[in-house]
């Protein structure tokens, strides 16, 4: 029976063929998996795993949800004004329009972030976005391919309307088991790159994370993203645990108009793999980020912080550190030419 259940679709595909032989020629994958390129243990010294569930299991879990909904501005995203502008939807599910075109990242609109149906349920929301909220999409990236980046109803559900998918080495075998044509896929190895015109580059960088939906760690690449316009120069980071990678790649691609980074779901326990509230501010002067703006919060319970941590410590942080950090809500609309603007701290009242 357990044989049967994790042939599910919503585990994904089967990399074989010419997907498993270019996975294979990666520099980037060693002894039957991707590789970190530093030593990345997935629980720091001294912890078990045992003790990590159990402390997900049975410590308090009284604030680690908000007991209201949380508070999301609904746009019409079929109807957007004629700007250059990014909107997060909570996590790290987030939209930027740039030169007039639609990219959407590790979007994740459905009920749960586990193939466990109940398991991780998304906090309560003024406002739900779904698949048929957006409009025709030029571009989805995918970070990698855990359940809370790479949801398999919310990608079902966006098929039609999406033109091209870039992600790592061997997640586009997911993408082909859920119908995506494979002239719609493309696969990229880290320092690899693409194009959708002269002036429009997307790279894939590298991050301190892993991969799997299944047993099986790391048969599929993670990846941050380089995305370099005509006007714009921005840096999408997925989920990483600080490494010595963000001055690479700031040395290498920046200065950056805007960072996007990973904030929420950390513990020291897995810090290896997830970064550190106090780790934060050393990604955004590694990359040489002139304004970031943290995601990976306020949607889910993966971690056993309070759900408002992250933002509470990230800007208390910045503040410290003199450097801008944008907070907007969920759903409102961040202007790419107004990078300076200044945002509520939208979280601090509620419960």
């Amino acid at each position: 029976m357990g044989n049967v259940y994790l042939m599910r679709p919503l585990f994904g595909g089967h990399i074989g063929g010419a997907r498993l032989e270019r996975v294979k020629k990666s520099p980037n994958f060693r002894d039957g998996q991707f590789q970190n390129l530093e030593n990345t243990p997935s629980l720091k010294e001294g912890e078990s795993f045992v003790g990590v569930m159990y402390d997900f299991l049975f410590k308090d879990r009284a604030i680690r949800s908000p007991q209201i909904p949380l508070p999301v501005m609904k746009q019409d995203l079929k109807n957007l004004p004629a700007d250059d502008l990014m909107i997060w939807f909570g996590h790290s599910s987030y939209l930027l329009q740039i030169d007039g075109k639609i990219i959407l990242v590790d979007p994740v609109f459905s009920h749960n972030a586990s193939p466990v149906p109940g398991s991780n349920k998304p906090f309560h929301m003024s406002y739900t976005y779904q698949a048929d909220d957006f409009p025709p999409i030029d571009l989805l990236l995918i970070s990698h391919d855990h359940y809370d980046h790479l949801d398999y109803e919310t990608i079902l559900e966006l098929e039609p309307q999406t033109e091209q998918v870039i992600c790592g080495l061997g997640v586009g075998a997911h993408f082909e088991r859920w119908g995506y044509a494979e002239s719609k896929i493309t696969e990229l190895d880290w320092y690899e790159e693409t194009r959708l015109g002269d002036e429009f580059k997307i790279v894939s960088t590298p991050a301190r994370h892993f991969s799997g939906r299944k047993f099986k760690r790391n048969t599929t690449l993670w990846t941050s993203f380089v995305l370099k316009t005509a006007a714009y120069n921005l840096f999408l980071g997925g989920d990483s645990g600080y490494g010595r990678h963000f001055k690479t790649i700031g040395d290498k691609y920046g200065p950056f108009d805007l960072a996007i980074l990973e904030n929420g779901q950390y513990n020291e326990a897995w810090h290896y793999i997830h970064t550190m509230p106090d780790e934060l501010l050393k990604e955004v002067k590694d990359l040489g980020a002139k304004h970031f703006l943290p995601v990976h919060s306020s949607k889910f319970a993966l971690a056993l912080h309070d759900w408002k941590e992250p933002l509470e410590l990230v800007s208390q942080y910045a503040e410290q550190e003199r450097i801008p950090v944008l907070t907007p809500k969920m759903g409102e609309i961040v202007y790419l030419k107004t990078l300076d603007t200044q945002y509520a701290k939208w979280w601090e009242d509620l419960p």
